[in-house]
């Protein structure tokens, strides 16, 4: 009988995977990147508990091109400045991607904020245009003129936070088949207690070039990034850098205290009870 594609994997076709996995080589994204001071306030509003606020309220976005072989992918991010503990990094709050095997990994395995979208990255010359859209809105516009080369930064390491969980099946968040609140979901919301993961990244430079120009943030109810407006613009990159990524479960979090904000990864909160349409299945 001819392999049934759907049945399981042999133990060593599971290990090769895992090991090709470990393996990949450096892969280089082009990208423009942009930072700046928004409303404290704002910033403080969209961070779930234990995140906190920075000393600054920054918010970076980043918007880039990545060359993987046959397989080009347009990705974005934006994110704002949050502390946890002692550490500093960055809590995305959307992260589009062009392609779903690009979405689906970072999902689910490190609670990742990414939907599918529209990414452009544009040179020109020295002129030079970034942008994220969903839903036929450009939400972010990036635009501006290359103005010279900069010294090239020491590679760094830099942190960025995603709560993982999984909306409950029901829509009360048992988390067991004990009986309701019985187990680590709690009656909240979950299938299971939600966890707060650090995603570290080591991250290379091998271009550098500032970029004179400006942010534009557009109005639009599934990703409303304009609520965190651009007060002083720090300054605007484009840049080629490669990085890898490894996370880990740093602590489980109060699943009450996050169910406030977990519309943040939906562009309608009301979809994670819809199910499959009636009469698909």
């Amino acid at each position: 009988m001819a392999r049934v594609r759907y049945g399981a994997r042999t133990g060593a076709e599971i290990a090769a995977a895992r090991a090709a996995g470990s393996r990949l080589p450096d892969i280089w994204s082009t990208g423009v990147a942009a930072v700046w001071e928004s409303d404290p306030d704002a910033v403080a509003a969209v961070l779930p508990p234990p995140l906190k606020p920075t000393g600054r309220p920054l918010v970076r976005v980043n918007i880039s091109k990545v060359d993987l072989p046959g397989y080009p992918l347009g990705a974005g991010s934006f994110a704002v400045a949050a502390a946890h503990g002692g550490v500093e990094g960055w809590y995305p709050l959307v992260m589009p991607m062009t392609h779903e095997r690009a979405l689906v990994g970072g999902r689910e395995v490190f609670g990742e904020p990414k939907k599918l979208g529209e990414v452009t990255v544009e040179r020109e010359g020295l002129v030079v245009r970034a942008a994220l859209a969903r839903h036929g809105i450009e939400f972010v516009e990036v635009r501006g003129a290359v103005s010279g080369p900069l010294p090239l930064p020491e590679p760094a390491r830099k942190t960025d936070f995603y709560f993982k969980f999984l909306p409950a099946v029901d829509g009360s968040g048992d988390g067991s088949a004990d009986g309701p609140g019985d187990g680590p979901g709690g009656g909240s919301g979950f299938d299971a207690g939600p966890v707060l993961v650090h995603c570290v990244r080591d991250e290379k430079v091998r271009k550098l070039e500032r970029i004179s120009g400006d942010v534009v943030l557009r109005e639009s109810m599934y990703d409303p990034v304009a609520d965190l407006p651009v007060r002083e613009l720090l300054g605007i990159t484009l840049g080629e850098k490669t990085t890898d990524q490894r996370g880990r479960v740093v602590e489980r979090v109060d699943a009450q205290a996050l169910l406030p904000y977990i519309h943040q990864r939906y562009d309608d909160p009301r979809q994670i009870l819809d199910g499959p349409p009636r009469g698909s299945v």
